[in-house]
């Protein structure tokens, strides 16, 4: 799979600021993040109380109300049953798996079947049912504030949208506690009026039973039953609002944990529609003694006028019923929604961080949420409330249906991954399983709801959406073979409770919460992952984006020069058209829902003023999607100028460092050339000076005939030895420059390897006997006959090794051995002399460089014996080590490779001495440019001459 590369990325200051702050958790609360171990620190008991303050929210009663008002007792009992038991077995997989993973709703959706960029689809309804909601309950708190207090209704409507903010903004911390400390009165206050009533029985309850509605429905009807359960079935979103508090749930470790994390998922997660579908039934039972006191039906679904008329049941003093009322409403508002605001704040958080790789902070979103709901409120909510939930319900039925057939269905089979994967790094943007899945049965429902399967499927239209759902996901899932759900392996860590850094905010995260990113070539958070734009996912191929998506199922369909265009430019302007137009659609749709319900329209002319106001606002639109297609497309073609010249830049860059680490190295290599030059200099100098004044010493007092004639032995001693010492240093120095220069000539020459090591020994052995001492051989008669090598070069070797071992030790004994096998030789001098320091071993290689041991002081040496050495062991392949005690003494080993041969061609000679054949008194030709010399060599041959 190809992948685009980019240079690695930096992270500015700002940016590693802004993430740290968008990931403070103490205000976030895990908006975009699974909820790591370390954050559910709160009891079991804690969890299941915040969770179970989403069951006091009045709009149950409510819909209660109208279905029993709308459909009688019968059908709304037994759409109620059908959709208790609905919602209860699609919302456990849910909360299971949300809990279990610790995950909000959106997060579950992304890893079951929908993708990245798919799940923002589903992140707007949920988030329309949390402002939907909110409306709903604003307006019930200021129905009851103007009744009671006379307050307007749209200041009511603004108070009852403010006081929620400060409580939501400190996140699951404050909601739980003011979730605890309210639990007990609310409860009181929502049971008291019902059992006074039951205990009271002011009318008979078979009259309730057998209400059949405004309608009049017969006792059982079937479009009445789906109409019921059309409108009670819009709260399966409400599973959303309880997993976002059910992730906190501390994960269990021995078996009492388990069933007390059991327990709460069955009663506050999937089990909250137990207690909310006795909501409903009671809503229901309080809207007939509504009735029955003559109030109106409009009136009599409205839970202010149910409860007043309650609590007047309670007791006979109008002003203390009107303050438990007022108490009550105030209570249940409060707790549903900070509820309805928090879960909204972390679904637009999630849709908006996806879109816009930006996230101002949950707070921002609470106060955006709460605002739509105050919209909502202001443009009257109740009267198209019917409506409202029967479309929710409808959308909702397709997504939830294709959700939990994943996790039921897909995941059992195989045909999705065992566990959920919620992380952008991983994820392909669109999955057909769940988004195909939810498309083929919003595209049913829409058909049944038009009327095209019967009046009476009509009234089931979310149903027959679910069904299809339901049913497309494995088959879909079985189709693709569940190639759509990772667009990667994940990266896995060994170890338990692992931890990373992020490459970009600098926190610590677990495994579950990090990936891999190419880009930053480090680990990187979900958070700064989800935020980062300047990747373009770079760790996953082209096919896992959604234009690569787009472009794919285009040129599968449609010839190669139709889908050029629509996967191009064309494409994006129809999508970003087809969306403008169909939110313009619902907005109008909307309004005209609304007007009708003025007494007087004449609905026939309102439909065509509509539909001419629809196609009046087309033609800016279509400008509208021109400019945003177009302006994405000049964004995108400076992103990619810029991305281009960056890489430019940095490669420049990177190649001026290399410049200037090579610039660096190299003054660093001139200038130890040049202090080397220097030390070797002043080596060379005090080398040269030192027998020079001993010669010129001793010729000066020679030639002033200042000196006995014991003495002037002794002084021509000293000259001759002085004058070989300058001999073997200039030899030294000619042999080292031939080396470095690489003009050293190395032979391959087959010789006599016993008889090189004989005459060797020999040659030593007057040094050793002249020092007394003890001379160890060991050659053993094994060793092959002839080997190939360089014979001036070894013997060179072995002389320095051995001089310097005889040189060095001034009494004991001096070994030498040999050892060979396997072409490879190993010539082995031990002494017991005085020894090399540590710290001097490998300095005493450089030349003119010697032991600072003191007793070394005083022998007389060039200090290039080693250097020549070791360079000719390393030219001829071998290895040269030295090992060496203070006191104790030094060995010295050498690795060749000497081949044995067998070859017929004469070996070379140990060493040549040339032997003058012919007359007994020759005639020798003396030529040279240097007088001194001619002279000097005939001086030496006089005496022969004569």
């Amino acid at each position: 799979m190809g992948r685009r590369m980019f240079p690695h990325q930096r992270i500015i200051r700002s940016r590693r600021t802004y993430n740290r702050w968008v990931a403070d958790e103490t205000m976030e609360d895990y908006a975009l993040r699974f909820t790591p171990e370390a954050a559910r620190r709160w009891s079991p008991l804690s969890v299941a109380n915040t969770a179970f303050g989403g069951v006091s929210f009045l709009a149950l009663e409510m819909i209660g109300g109208i279905v029993f008002l709308k459909y009688g007792f019968p059908n709304a009992c037994l759409a109620l049953l059908l959709g208790i038991a609905l919602i209860f077995l699609l919302s456990l997989p849910i909360s299971y798996y949300s809990s279990r993973y610790g995950i909000d709703l959106d997060l579950l959706t992304r890893g079951a079947g929908f993708g990245y960029i798919g799940s923002t689809l589903t992140s707007l309804i949920y988030a329309s049912f949390t402002f939907i909601f909110f409306a709903i309950e604003g307006a019930i708190l200021s129905d009851i504030l103007k009744m009671c207090l006379n307050i307007p209704l749209w200041l009511g409507y603004i108070f009852s949208a403010l006081v929620i903010i400060p409580i939501v903004a400190k996140g699951f911390t404050l909601i739980s506690r003011f979730q605890r400390w309210t639990v007990v009165p609310w409860l009181t206050l929502q049971l008291l009026p019902l059992l006074v009533i039951a205990w009271k029985q002011p009318v008979p309850i078979t009259n309730w039973i057998h209400y059949a509605g405004t309608r009049e429905l017969p006792v059982l009807e079937l479009a009445g039953i789906g109409g019921a359960l059309s409108i009670i079935f819009s709260v399966i979103t409400q599973i959303g609002e309880q997993v976002d508090f059910l992730r906190f749930l501390p994960v269990p470790k021995q078996t009492y944990q388990k069933w007390t994390w059991w327990g709460v998922l069955l009663t506050c997660g999937a089990g909250w529609i137990f207690p909310g579908g006795l909501k409903i039934l009671a809503g229901m039972f309080l809207a007939w003694i509504a009735i029955i006191h003559g109030v109106l039906p409009v009136e009599a679904q409205q839970p202010t006028t149910m409860y007043l008329l309650a609590f007047q049941q309670v007791t006979s003093v109008h002003g203390l019923a009107l303050v438990l009322t007022i108490l009550f409403i105030v209570l249940s508002q409060l707790k549903i929604n900070i509820t309805n605001a928090y879960a909204g704040s972390i679904a637009w958080s999630n849709f908006f961080s996806r879109m816009t790789h930006s996230h101002p902070g949950r707070i921002v979103w609470v106060v955006f949420n709460v605002g739509l709901g105050l919209l909502l409120m202001e443009m009257d909510v109740y009267s198209t409330i019917v409506h409202m939930l029967f479309l929710h319900s409808t959308i909702a039925a397709s997504w939830i249906g294709a959700l939990t057939s994943d996790l039921i269905i897909n995941k059992p089979l195989g045909f999705s991954p065992a566990g959920i994967e919620f992380r952008r790094a991983y994820l392909y943007d669109i999955n057909p399983v769940g988004m195909g899945s939810m498309t083929g049965g919003l595209v049913i429902a829409a058909a049944s709801y038009t009327g095209l399967f019967g009046d009476t499927l009509s009234a089931f239209s979310p149903f027959i959406g679910l069904t299809t759902s339901f049913c497309l996901a494995p088959f879909i899932g079985w189709l693709t073979e569940g190639r759509y759900y990772l667009a990667r392996p994940p990266l896995s860590l060994q170890g338990d409770k692992v931890h990373c850094v992020c490459v970009i905010c600098k926190n610590s995260f677990e495994q579950e919460d990090i990936a891999f990113c190419p880009v930053y070539t480090g680990f990187i958070c979900s958070l700064c992952c989800t935020l980062d734009s300047r990747c373009r996912d770079a760790c996953k191929a082209e096919t896992a984006h959604l234009s690569g998506q787009i472009k794919k199922v285009t040129y599968s369909i449609f010839p190669k020069f139709i889908a050029n265009q629509v996967s191009g430019i064309l494409g994006r302007y129809f999508i970003i058209f087809s969306i403008l137009i169909f939110c313009t659609g619902i907005i109008l749709y909307s309004i005209y829902i609304n007007i009708l319900k003025i007494p007087h329209i004449v609905p026939n002319q309102l439909y065509i003023i509509f539909w001419k106001t629809f196609f009046l606002l087309s033609a800016p639109l279509t400008v509208i999607a021109w400019f945003l297609v177009l302006s994405q497309r000049s964004y995108r073609a400076a992103e990619d100028e810029n991305r281009f010249q960056t890489r430019l830049l940095m490669r420049e860059i990177h190649a001026h460092k290399r410049t200037d680490q090579e610039l660096k190295k190299a003054k660093e290599r001139a200038e130890s050339a040049n202090l080397s030059k220097s030390r070797f200099m002043v080596g060379v100098s005090h080398e040269i000076r030192t027998p020079l004044n001993s010669i010129m010493g001793y010729a000066y007092l020679l030639e002033n005939k200042m000196l006995t004639p014991e003495k002037q032995n002794e002084g021509l001693k000293v000259i001759q030895r002085s004058t070989e010492h300058l001999s073997g240093l200039i030899e030294g120095l000619f042999d080292i420059s031939k080396i470095e220069a690489g003009r050293m000539e190395i032979l391959r020459e087959k010789i006599n390897f016993r008889e090189f090591l004989k005459h060797l020994t020999e040659m030593l052995r007057f040094q050793v006997n002249q020092k007394k001492l003890l001379f160890i051989e060991h050659i053993p008669d094994d060793l092959p006959e002839y080997v190939m090598t360089d014979q001036r070069r070894l013997r060179q070797i072995l002389i320095n090794l051995l001089s310097n071992a005889i040189k060095f030790t001034p009494s004991g004994s001096v070994s030498f051995s040999v050892r060979w096998n396997m072409e490879i030789a190993i010539f082995e001098i031990q002494d017991t002399g005085i020894g090399i320091p540590a710290t001097d071993i490998e300095r005493i290689h450089e030349p003119f460089q010697r032991s600072s041991h003191p007793a070394s002081q005083s022998i007389q040496g060039t200090g290039l014996g080693l250097t020549i050495t070791r360079l000719l062991v390393q030219i001829l392949g071998g290895e040269l080590t030295i090992k060496s005690q203070v006191g104790l003494g030094t060995t010295c080993r050498v690795r060749l490779m000497l081949a044995q041969t067998e070859s017929k061609e004469s070996p070379a000679p140990a060493y040549n001495v040339q032997i003058h054949e012919g007359s007994k008194r020759p005639s020798v030709f003396v030529v040279d440019d240097d007088s001194i010399h001619r002279g000097m060599i005939n001086d030496v041959l006089g005496p022969v001459r004569a």
